[in-house]
């Protein structure tokens, strides 16, 4: 596969050599809690564990997004968030949501993307040390042996994460602090469960009386959907399956965007925005996370064993060919 695209002009690559190593910050992850569909079967109420056991350490045999722990990867990761803290302004966001919401620069399958997608090893990531595809694979196969029947909860584990194409030289090769780590709204106040909180005071935005207050551009129950978030892979992601006519169910779009605003689904900030949809599909997202951080280990699957099976997926909810 070739891809021709031109080189955007952001402004934005001459970020300092070690913001480019470092990015999402891993917290502790605190228990997640278990609950049971009760026996009526209310689709309400969630399976939440299934038959997935939470390791009790990553594959590295540390805790899994445990940040504090003095490691060489504490002050990559704080610099990190110090640059994404400051440069991730209402103006940013909008500014890159023009830029490639306009999915202008290539057509490819999702395959396609998953290969490209692959030649990266997330830096960020001190949980795992293999390509993409392995962690993504991981993800979609636990959630495919909990819940056999919700083929789209399978396949959104194994697309969740294809917006990091966007570290990618044909798209612009973007920094890590405007790719990964937890997302945030901007154009509101900034809560205070936000990682390393502190860097927030020298985004501009901290200190503009139109952004800085609890509900800012927003109002009341505006829902998420109206509500702009840090730029990054999942946002990117979200534009890409929702632009290309995705059948995935709201549920699906709920959780690619979604699912590394951490502030949200682990500590229950920013809950004033939302609405009723978004507080169901929250139930899934709550899900789908532990899938997604706790199935990383050095299990390596079967590529060619699996793919018959999300290549029929891929056919049921996108077209052969997405803009990009």
């Amino acid at each position: 596969m070739t891809i021709t695209i031109e080189q955007p002009q952001l402004g934005i690559a001459q970020v300092n050599s070690v913001v480019s190593l470092g990015c999402a910050l891993y917290l502790a992850a605190d228990a997640v809690a278990e609950r049971k569909a009760p026996a009526g079967g209310d689709p309400a109420e969630l399976v939440l564990d299934g038959g997935f056991v939470v390791p009790d350490a990553n594959a590295f045999g540390n805790t899994f997004r445990d940040y504090n722990a003095e490691s060489e990867r504490k002050k990559t990761v704080e610099e990190f968030y110090r640059v994404n803290h400051i440069r991730q302004t209402h103006e940013f966001v909008s500014r890159m949501r023009a830029e490639y919401g306009r999915l202008d620069r290539t057509e490819m399958g999702i395959w396609d993307c998953i290969e490209l997608l692959n030649e990266f090893i997330d830096d960020s990531d001190p949980d795992l040390d293999m390509p993409q595809i392995e962690h993504l694979l991981q993800t979609a196969e636990a959630i495919r042996k909990d819940y056999p029947d919700q083929d789209w909860l399978h396949l959104t584990g194994l697309i969740h994460d294809l917006g990091k194409v966007l570290l990618h030289p044909s798209f612009g090769e973007l920094p890590q602090w405007a790719v990964v780590g937890d997302t945030f709204p901007v154009g509101c106040a900034f809560d205070e469960c936000n990682v390393h909180f502190k860097y927030f005071k020298e985004n501009p935005d901290y200190h503009n009386p139109k952004f800085n207050t609890k509900f800012g551009v927003y109002s009341e129950g505006c829902g998420l959907d109206n509500v702009l978030m840090s730029w990054g892979h999942d946002d990117y992601m979200y534009l890409v399956a929702k632009e290309n006519k995705t059948t995935l169910p709201s549920a699906g779009l709920f959780i690619i965007r979604y699912h590394s605003f951490y502030p949200l689904h682990k500590h229950g900030a920013y809950t004033h925005l939302m609405n009723e949809e978004d507080k169901e599909n929250l139930k899934w997202l709550h899900v789908f996370n532990k899938y997604d951080l706790y199935s990383k280990s050095n299990v390596r699957i079967d590529v060619e064993k699996v793919k018959p099976y999300y290549m029929s997926l891929i056919d049921k909810y996108f077209p052969a060919k997405l803009r990009w």
